[in-house]
Order: structure tokens, then sequence, then C-alpha cells
């Protein structure tokens, strides 16, 4: 059963068609992987489904309900999570604090509860919240890291920083943009191992990743874009084998280099 669906999704800036009529389906339950060559469309993709960008044209479906255009936070309160290619910290705050900040999107109270701060429903509230954000660090491997800076933190933890926040909204769906980008081999591993984590705990993940061992290691299908066209989508070795994917993006022999 699909969680995720997008029908015949195009989007045009000034003239200039970023995505072109895509179909795409993530099942629930499984780790699908977007991967083309830069300037694809695939950020873009990833931003019509988390409400940044309005579709021209097509429809995305969510959970059976209707989201495209819907604003961002309600897409996120919907069960959408997400990181960006760039790391977007606050390097400032504690890690600890940096997960929070999702929690409190869960979070029930308004200002008046927060003008009630004492009051014991807004501290049962916050305990709850602290629990989750604990739970969250835990899944990524940061808990030793709970009241550091998170700009003081390594690029690789910085990335799984990034990935504790969105499990803080509790998301049904988990994008992932870029996550293994600037990692060494060791960190992609431990990636690996964590998106595997995830993934278990019932959590639908959906990835842009350029490296293609790492795709092909964890992915249960692969869905590849070039000019904002989807041009192939199956299972790895169906991708690996596709000559028009090889040529387009992976580059020739590549089909080989991966066997």
């Amino acid at each position: 059963m699909a969680i995720l669906e997008l029908n015949n999704v195009t989007i045009r800036f000034d003239g200039l068609v970023a995505v072109n009529g895509v179909n795409l389906a993530v099942e629930e339950g499984a780790i699908l992987a977007l991967i083309g060559p830069n300037g694809a469309g695939k950020s873009t993709l990833f931003n019509l489904i988390t409400g940044i960008y309005r579709p021209t044209s097509g429809s995305i479906v969510f959970k059976g309900n209707a989201v495209s255009g819907t604003p961002t936070y309600k897409i996120a309160a919907a069960g959408i999570g997400r990181t960006f290619q760039n790391i977007r910290l606050f390097t400032d705050l504690t890690v600890l604090d940096n997960v929070l900040i999702g929690a409190h999107s869960r979070g029930r109270w308004n200002l008046a509860g927060a003008l009630m701060k004492f009051a014991p429903w807004v501290q049962k509230e916050e305990s709850e919240l602290l629990d989750l954000a604990r739970e969250c660090l835990q899944m990524v491997d940061l808990s030793y890291r709970t009241f550091e800076l998170s700009g003081n933190l390594p690029y690789g933890e910085q990335r799984r920083l990034e990935i504790a926040r969105a499990l803080a909204l509790k998301p049904d769906l988990l994008l992932l943009d870029e996550p293994a980008a600037g990692m060494n081999h060791q960190e992609k591993r431990e990636l690996m191992a964590m998106v595997q984590r995830i993934r278990a705990t019932g959590i639908t993940v959906f990835l842009v990743e350029h490296d293609m061992k790492f795709v092909m290691g964890i992915s249960d299908r692969i869905a590849v874009l070039d000019y904002g066209e989807k041009i192939a989508e199956g299972v790895p070795d169906e991708i690996r084998k596709n000559s028009r994917v090889i040529e387009a993006y992976l580059g020739k022999g590549a089909g080989d280099a991966h066997s």
C-alpha cells in the first residue's frame, strides 16, 4: 500500500520545467531512493512533497489525502519529516535543544500554555517531549552529545542530529536529502545501519542520494530522474543494469563496476 503518491506532478519556473509529469508511489514501510544527475529535480521534488513549492499541475497524495499546496507546517503535522541537503541546525543551541525544537511541533499547548508553564498539564507535556527528544538522540547514537553545542559537532554527527530533529516530529514518512553527503566510509556504514533501524520502527524512508554504493546497499526500490522526468524505477539490480540510467547518470561501464 502506498503511503505517498505523486500523480503526473509538474512544476514550471518562468518557463523552465523543473519536474515534468512524474508518477511515483512510495510503499508504506519501504526504503525508496531517488537518484539522478545534479539539477535533475530531486530536491525540487522533495520541496513539492513538503509544501515549499506548489505543483503547476498534478497531485500529491499522502495517506489518502491530497496535500498539494498545503502549508509546510500542516504537512509536517500530518506526518512527513525531512532533512535538507545543506545542514540547518541552530548551532548556538545544544544538541538536545535542537531536537526539542522539532519535538515541540508535536505539543498541544499554545501561548496560554507558555504563560502557564508551571501548570501540571504543561509540565507533564514538557516531560513527555523531553523523553521523546532523548529517544530520538538515542536512535541516532548521539545521547553522549546531549548537552554539547550543535555547532561543535563533527560534520557527520551534525547530519545525524538533523535526522534526530526530523524524527522528533514522529513522522510516518521521513525524507532524507543527501544524508551521506560529506561522510567518510565508516560514517556511511553507520548511517546505513541507522536508516535501517529507523525503518524497523515502522517509518517509511524516501531518500535522495548520490553515493551509489550506499543507495544500492540500502534501498528496496530506486527511482531515477533526468531533466525532471522519471526515466526508470525498479529494484537495485534492475537499475544497476538499466542502459538508460547508466548513460544518463552512472556513466558508461558503471553497471559493471557496481555488479
